[in-house]
This record gives C-alpha cells, sequence and structure tokens, in this order.
C-alpha cells in the first residue's frame, strides 16, 4: 500500500501574510498563532502577517514565523484524518516535523527555534560568512572543490543536498567567493548564485550556535516519536527522543541531506509527499528527485479545501 509523507519547508519559503486565511477561517489555526505569541512574548503574528519584509526575513523571526504556519496548517489538515506514515523537515522544518510526531510540544519548539535563530545569527559576524546555490554540478566533484579551496585556508563546505543539480554551500565569504569564482570550471556548474542570508547557516562555523542550542535543548522536554522522522544529519529515520536531541545539535552545522532523505522515504514506500507550511519550494525539489511522485502542496486552507484527502 502507498505511504505517505508530511514534510515541511525550512527558511527562504517565508512571505509576508502566509498563514493568514487558516488565522481568520479555523479555529484551530487562530489558537497555534495565540500560543506562539504568548511563549515568545511579542506579537510573531503581527510581523508574519503585515512585515514589513526586511523584520520577517530576520533569522529570529523568520524560523518561529515558519514553524507556526506549518503547524497551523497541520492543525488544519489533521481535522481531515489524514495521517502521515513518516514525516521529515528541510533544516528549520525539522521542528515542524518533530511536533507533527509528538517530539516537542509546540510551545517548545516555538522558543527553542526562536533561540535556534538568535544563535545562528550570531555565531558569526556579518560579512564573514556567505551561501551560494550551485545548479548543475556533481556533488562530488562538488565537494572536492570545497575541499580544495577549504585546504587553501578559506572555508567552504556542502550545506543542502537539495536535489540533482541544485547543491548549496556555506562558508567564509572568501571560501564561498572562490566557489562562485571556480565553480563552473572546476566543477562543471552551470551557475553559482549568492544568496542573501545572514550567516553561514549549516557549516562548522556554525559549531558555536550548536554549543548554545545544546544547552536549550538540554532543558526541553522531548517525548519518542509517534511516527518515524527522518533526520536531515542522515537522511534515515529516527524515533530515540534522545537521538533526535543530538541530531539537532548536529544538524546547525551539518549539510542538510534533502534528496538522500526523499530516496530514503521512497525506498520506504512513500509515493505521496504533502508539503504543508508557506510556499511550494519543497515540491518543486521532490519532483526534480523523481517526477513521478505525488506531492501536494498545503499552503493555505484554500489549497486544503482543494484537496479531496479521501483520494490519498
Amino acid at each position: 500500500m502507498s505511504k505517505i509523507a508530511f514534510v515541511f519547508p525550512g527558511q527562504g519559503a517565508q512571505a509576508v501574510g502566509m498563514g493568514k486565511d487558516a488565522f481568520d477561517s479555523f479555529d484551530h489555526s487562530r489558537l497555534i498563532f495565540e500560543q506562539a505569541d504568548r511563549a515568545l512574548g511579542f506579537s510573531l503574528s503581527n510581523i508574519i502577517f503585515e512585515g514589513p519584509d526586511e523584520v520577517l526575513k530576520q533569522t529570529a523571526n523568520t524560523q518561529p514565523a515558519l514553524l507556526t504556519v506549518s503547524i497551523a496548517l497541520l492543525e488544519a489538515l489533521q481535522v481531515h484524518g489524514m495521517k502521515p506514515d513518516y514525516v521529515a523537515g528541510h533544516s528549520l522544518g525539522e521542528y515542524s516535523a518533530l511536533v507533527a510526531a509528538g517530539v516537542l510540544s509546540f510551545e517548545d519548539a516555538v522558543r527553542t527555534v526562536r533561540a535556534r535563530g538568535q544563535f545562528m545569527e550570531q555565531a558569526v559576524p556579518s560579512g564573514q560568512g556567505a551561501m551560494a546555490a550551485v545548479l548543475g554540478a556533481e556533488r562530488g566533484t562538488l565537494a572536492a572543490l570545497c575541499s580544495a579551496i577549504t585546504a587553501e585556508g578559506t572555508a567552504v563546505e556542502l550545506a543542502n543536498v537539495n536535489c540533482p543539480g541544485q547543491i548549496v554551500v556555506s562558508g567564509t565569504a572568501a571560501g564561498v567567493e572562490a566557489v562562485v569564482q571556480r565553480g563552473k570550471e572546476e566543477a562543471g556548474a552551470k551557475r553559482v548564485i549568492p544568496l542573501e542570508v545572514s550567516g553561514p547557516f549549516h557549516s562548522s562555523l556554525m559549531k558555536p550556535a550548536a554549543e548554545n542550542l545544546q544547552t536549550t535543548l538540554a532543558g526541553i522536554a522531548m517525548l519518542d516519536a509517534t511516527v518515524p522522522v527522518v533526520a536531515n544529519v542522515n537522511a534515515t529515520s529516527v524515533t530515540s527522543a534522545d537521538e533526535i536531541r543530538n541530531l539537532l545539535v548536529e544538524q546547525v552545522y551539518s549539510p542538510v541531506l534533502w534528496e538522500d532523505s526523499i530516496r530514503f522515504l521512497i525506498d520506504q514506500g512513500v509515493e505521496t509527499f504533502v508539503e504543508i507550511g508557506s510556499g511550494t519550494v519543497l515540491a518543486g525539489l521532490i519532483k526534480k528527485i523523481d517526477k513521478n511522485l505525488r506531492v501536494i502542496s498545503i499552503n493555505s486552507i484554500s489549497a486544503l479545501e482543494a484537496l479531496k484527502v479521501n483520494e490519498l
């Protein structure tokens, strides 16, 4: 029998106004926004719905905002009785997956990702780190180029292995610039596009943030997962709360193995992926991994209403 995975987007999927129709039309969703505001002690909802964009894009705001919208839409979806066989999330989205799997309470998750965002912003001084999207390069060839540049004294690493032909690198500003300059000739890239980000996420430069997050997570109650969670770090399923806690710390400075995670889920018999949250970024990546998969994006109440759940 075909299996279903719920997947949750990460940073970059945000947009001012996301989730507003869920807030307006569904009581359980509105409660999630209200819980987020109370847990954080300020109106995150106002930032989500009204912006401005430059405030929403601040990492410490983006992370709890995307989590809140994903869980608000999950609440609306669950009224239909739809349940996944697996859950996964892209980077920050892994926390949404953990809420869906009963590992974290929503309130603990929203406070944790707010702190995570602050730690990530503080880990590297502004301007010293960077990220870039590399299109068209093979993973092994690009990894070899990154290793060579790092050996020359400017660190750069694979950060997000998203889908065939799309990999994000992260590291020092000089290291990433070297990939921009050398990626086509030495790694066969078609394009290398610098990203507008506030830090070198998912690189070893984030280890100070990971240490702070480890302290925060030590004080958070976590339960074993009721649904297997596919972790970014190792692209395999996990249910143990202790293992999940350790993987969340490691995730901050390790590459997001998204393509590997989707291929693992395919191997487990998953044929339908339901993206829950802002945008359609994950749907696009999943289709590039296997165009035959069924992918549904629940990014609004209208999208949910258009879904015939009984057909899944």
